[in-house]
């Protein structure tokens, strides 16, 4: 049974607050993880070639990755 939603969730979690841009109080130690919701996916693409972006509703996530990065990896899992 598929309970998934259409809210397109996602999640990341990071081993420690060093790799995090943002301002935490410097008590927090440890793992970090964020968690959002974008709403439906309204698009996928690469900007100028060199960033994936997925628009949605609610929100917009961004990653640095190259469309050949990209590519390659989506050949490794194939194999």
């Amino acid at each position: 049974m598929n309970n998934r939603s259409n809210e397109n969730t996602f999640s990341i979690e990071l081993h420690s607050k060093e790799h995090l841009g943002l301002d935490q109080s410097k008590e927090v130690v440890g793992p970090v993880l964020l968690e959002g919701t974008l709403g439906k996916i309204l698009t996928l693409e690469f900007v100028e070639g060199v960033m994936l972006e997925l628009k949605g509703t609610d929100g917009v996530l961004r990653m640095d990755i190259t469309e050949s990065e990209w590519n390659k990896l989506l050949r490794k899992e194939a194999d």
